[in-house]
């Protein structure tokens, strides 16, 4: 019976003095904290600047009137103005349509917020520029909100809304401020009455700054939903769900194979080592992985609408989706584990947090994102599970307003990892490169 081979000790001295235990942790370290400042800040560095054809709903419902025995159509005049502003170029993507389209679009979150000129706009302009009224009745112009397609969009739509809103009254009330004049010039003051024909102080400055703006929530949230970000929230959920999984079950199948010790606080156990072909590792993972997804799925929801009390509806597919997105993410996550080894993780979370999340369009819209992330976000899973959630939980669940691409995405990134995994796992086998014992013996 031979001996045991005896263990080879170091001390914490001796071990610090290495090069090859500095080293190696210093350059992933070091660019990983590189790597993840520039993705994060370059996202969320200069939103408003980098805004482009963020699409706001314009809608033109002004009658018109008659003055003077003249057609008047302030609405249309101020639409085709705003429409053609050269002074927000291409930040702006206007849809000019009906107050009804306007109301869909807001629903499905195609816009960040609508513009809504009235039907009585023309008239309560021309009321100011006629005999005084003891309660005059300011022209307005109505600003939609909706939080629901994300509230940072939705903030910066309402923002330039009521830009456009005072730009257009200060345009106004320079023509009222005119007409008003040669109305004076016209009609002098009564010798006989003395009574002036131009407006008093309190008059002029309402003529100076007429137009008002009202604000409204185009479309309305539940005062549980975060201020529409629940969705992103949930959405990360579900994405570490499945990446951190992926990592639990590969090391517990690495563990109970013998491939890895278990080490549970001063305790070490170790199985013996068995062989397995990283084919059939890949399969075992990933098998694992998507019935677990239904577990996690559930306790995700649990706890999100049972305990928290999110506002939310459409439970089964919401746990449906759920459930294949956890499955996908961890599935991409166990063929990077399966393809390249120990960095798996990192390039995991590389992949599926360090570029997704700022490609997202959770929190800033992707309109406001650079170039570059906006290419991320046609294909970066993050993306279209944050679209799965919020038309779920947001937008009743149509699949118009996101929810159909999130299926279709989510689909495809599940096929392909897993097909990559499985042929890149095989090519490992057939070229003899296992990760048990048997590649020790066959290297003797």
């Amino acid at each position: 019976m031979s001996e045991p081979t005896p263990l080879l000790r170091v001390n914490a001295s001796g071990l610090l003095r290495r090069r090859g235990v500095w080293l190696p942790s210093a350059v992933v370290l070091g660019l990983l904290s590189l790597v993840l400042s520039m993705l994060y800040l370059g996202a969320n560095n200069d939103p408003v600047g980098a805004t482009k054809d963020l699409p706001i709903a314009l809608v033109d419902s002004d009658r018109g009137t008659e003055v003077a025995g003249k057609r008047v159509d302030l609405g249309a005049q101020i639409a085709t103005r705003i429409a053609g502003s050269a002074e927000l170029g291409d930040k702006v993507s206007w849809k000019t349509v009906d107050r009804r389209t306007a109301d869909d679009l807001l629903a499905r979150g195609k816009v960040f917020g609508a513009l809504v000129i009235p039907e009585g706009f023309s008239a309560d302009v021309a009321a100011l520029a006629g005999p005084p009224q003891r309660d005059p009745h300011p022209p307005t112009m109505t600003v939609l909100t909706n939080p629901a397609a994300g509230s940072f969009g939705s903030g910066m739509a309402a923002e330039i809304n009521q830009k456009v809103v005072a730009s257009t009254s200060a345009q106004v009330g320079r023509g009222l401020t005119q007409q008003l004049a040669q109305q004076a010039a016209q009609h002098p003051a009564s010798a006989r009455t003395g009574r002036p024909t131009a407006p008093g102080a309190a008059a002029q400055l309402m003529i100076a700054d007429p137009v008002k703006a009202t604000v409204e929530e185009g479309h309305p949230l539940g005062t549980h939903s975060g201020l529409g970000l629940s969705a992103f929230f949930y959405a990360l959920v579900l994405v570490l769900g499945g990446m951190l999984g992926a990592n639990v079950i590969h090391a517990q199948v690495d563990t109970a194979l013998g491939y890895m010790a278990n080490d549970k606080g001063p305790f070490r156990f170790v199985k013996p080592a068995q062989h397995m072909t990283r084919l059939h590792h890949f399969v075992v993972c990933s098998v694992l992985m998507v019935v677990l997804s239904m577990v996690t799925s559930a306790l995700a929801m649990a706890g999100a609408v049972g305990v928290v009390g999110i506002d939310a509806s459409h439970l089964p597919l919401l746990w449906i989706f759920g459930t294949c997105a956890t499955a996908a993410m961890g599935i991409t996550a166990l063929a990077l584990l399966a393809v390249f080894g120990t960095p798996g993780p990192i390039v995991s979370m590389l992949v599926l947090i360090g570029l997704a999340i700022p490609s997202a369009g959770a929190t800033i819209p992707l309109q406001a994102l650079p170039d570059f992330y906006r290419f991320l976000a046609e294909f970066e899973p993050f993306r279209q599970v944050v679209d799965g959630v919020r038309s779920i939980l947001y937008f009743g669940a149509r699949t118009d307003a996101g929810l159909g691409r999130a299926w279709t995405m989510t689909a495809v990134g599940f096929a392909v990892s897993l097909l990559v995994g499985l042929v890149l796992t095989r090519l490992y086998d057939r070229k003899g490169l296992h990760r048990s014992a048997l590649q020790l013996a066959q290297a003797r």
